[in-house]
């Protein structure tokens, strides 16, 4: 985790510091880099899982019982999922540099038609500004509108499916401290099991749960806001 840390850092500076911007733009980089810091800290307690389980018994019974326990992924089902929301942060972004990269063609062609109105020849290639910060308009184009939606219905879908695997998945197998663990088809007798430190692994759950809704509120309000501003009004204006 630390190696994905220190690998987006200048990914995400680079990102936050192009020459095309969009409505909301920052809230989102800010957001992903507060999940990215929390994801870290989260994932802390985790990594001595194997060493914080133990059952009265040693060897195979006890591996057996923690499989038994902990069936379902923990830190490849955060990271993944925190892949699929970087995903859907990086999607405006490819589609803003789509836009920028169109609109700089069409100024290039406009500078070369007037060189060839005015001088009768294209004498030299005329520059283009290229440092200049272009703001996405979502009034004159209803696929910018409907291409931000989607990255914003996308993140709501990816943090609904991580709330869940949060409190379904996660919770219940650090809340049961003690419990008796049946492995009798690895031919092991009726073990008592405990799980330590789960008080870190359920704030590392509640920490995770608290981002993860600040997110989908954020989504929520702005897919409001531009249905009601600008697919709404569009609707009307025809």
């Amino acid at each position: 985790m630390a190696a994905i840390v220190s690998g987006l850092v200048p990914l995400l500076s680079a990102a936050v510091e192009t020459s095309t911007t969009y409505k909301g733009r920052t809230v989102w980089f800010g957001l992903l880099c507060v999940r990215l810091v929390t994801l870290f800290v989260a994932e802390m307690p985790w990594f001595s899982l194997e060493r914080d389980f133990s059952c009265n018994d040693t060897g195979i019974c006890t591996k057996a019982c923690f499989n038994q326990h902990f069936d379902k992924p923990v830190l490849m089902a955060w990271n993944f999922l925190f892949i699929l929301l970087l995903l859907s942060v990086f999607l405006m972004e490819l589609f803003t540099a789509h836009v920028r990269t169109v609109l700089m063609k069409q100024i290039l062609r406009k500078q070369k038609a007037m060189e060839v109105d005015s001088l009768g020849e294209l004498k030299s290639t005329p520059s283009v500004p290229t440092k200049e910060v272009m703001f996405l308009d979502m009034h004159g184009s209803m696929y910018a509108v409907l291409s931000y939606l989607f990255s914003m219905i996308l993140r709501i879908v990816v943090e609904v499916w991580f709330v869940y695997i949060l409190l379904f998945w996660n919770l219940p197998t650090v809340r049961q401290k003690s419990f008796l663990c049946n492995a009798r088809n690895h031919g092991c007798p009726v073990l008592q099991c405990l799980v330590s430190a789960t008080a870190e692994k359920s704030m590392s759950i509640y920490a995770m749960l608290s981002i993860s809704f600040l997110v989908i509120v954020t989504s929520c309000m702005f897919c409001f806001y531009f249905i009601g501003h600008y697919v709404c009004k569009c609707c009307t204006q025809r």
